[in-house]
């Protein structure tokens, strides 16, 4: 049994819990049953010591699903402090990250999509990696399982390790060719470059990206280093792409890593961003704001 996780039969113990090495930190605007099942994947993690802290922007509450509500409280009953907060009005999702940001206190920090189930393990590995290599971020890309009858070779061009597994700062800007390796990260191009490689279920090969969706851990410091999410005052609320913004900020300073296998998986239910919405990077990148001085 896991040093951090609780096992049921101690589920009842009235004992303090540790202090988190990690705070996974999810937005949400979906009814529930997609957060259930990325809490039930963080139920299934025994390393590291971590806690939950969700943003709930949904219209009637995340709450109101008993498989949230059930989720929850296995998470508590193993020990794993959840903290659930009501975040209106909306003011755009970069907004939402960074009130999440401001809540957090341990030296790393996952953004968790509330769309995404990971593996057994996953998180393990994914700490690892940020550890060995020493940089401000490293994440899976989720992929889509529906997809993996059809591989898809033609996009692996843009795959680019990262030479000696040595992950250096870079800088990424629209328009650069870099950003090109996004298409990496369809469907379930990650699953079969894994099989390709022949990785083993435990390596952690760092390789270079363009952004990572849905499943980034940073170190904490880097990112506030970086200006986290405070950029959010320059975006209309109905935007897309205040990921990449953070991403490539912390990559200008401390570098940033893909990870290969992803032990993430995308639920595949449709997507609640805003259609034609406003690409943050654009926006953010192309102004004066002090945030980027």
């Amino acid at each position: 049994m896991s040093a951090s996780r609780r096992g049921s039969a101690q589920w009842a113990s009235s004992a303090s819990v540790t202090e988190a090495d990690v705070d996974v930190l999810i937005p949400t605007a979906r009814n529930g049953e997609e957060l259930a099942v990325t809490l039930a994947g963080l139920a299934a993690q025994d390393e590291p010591r971590f806690s939950v802290i969700i943003g709930d922007q949904s219209g009637s509450g995340v709450t109101r699903s008993p498989a949230v509500r059930a989720m929850v409280r296995v998470l508590r009953a193993q020990g794993r402090p959840v903290e659930l907060h009501r975040h209106l009005p909306r003011a755009g999702m970069a907004e939402h990250r960074q009130f999440l940001l401001d809540l957090a206190t341990a030296p790393r920090v996952l953004f968790l999509d509330d769309d995404v189930w990971l593996e057994p393990g996953a998180f393990e590995r994914l700490t690892d990696a940020l550890t060995r290599h020493d940089c401000g971020f490293v994440g899976y890309a989720p992929q889509g399982l529906s997809h993996l009858p059809r591989p898809c070779p033609r996009d692996f061009g843009v795959f680019e390790p990262w030479p000696d597994a040595t992950v250096l700062s870079e800088r990424i800007r629209p328009g650069d060719a870099a950003v090109g390796r996004w298409i990496l990260h369809n469907a379930a191009n990650v699953a079969h470059l894994a099989e390709r490689l022949e990785l083993l279920d435990d390596s952690a090969f760092p390789y270079r990206v363009a952004w990572v969706g849905g499943c980034v851990l940073f170190d904490r410091a880097a990112l506030l280093d970086a200006g986290g999410f405070t950029f959010w005052p320059l975006l209309d609320p109905d935007h897309i792409g205040e990921d990449r913004v953070a991403q490539w900020l912390v990559m200008e300073r401390f570098g940033g890593a893909g990870i290969l296998p992803s032990g993430a998986v995308h639920v595949e239910s449709p997507s609640v961003l805003p259609s034609g919405a406003r690409e943050a990077s654009e926006v953010v990148f192309g102004s004066s704001a002090s945030v980027l001085q």
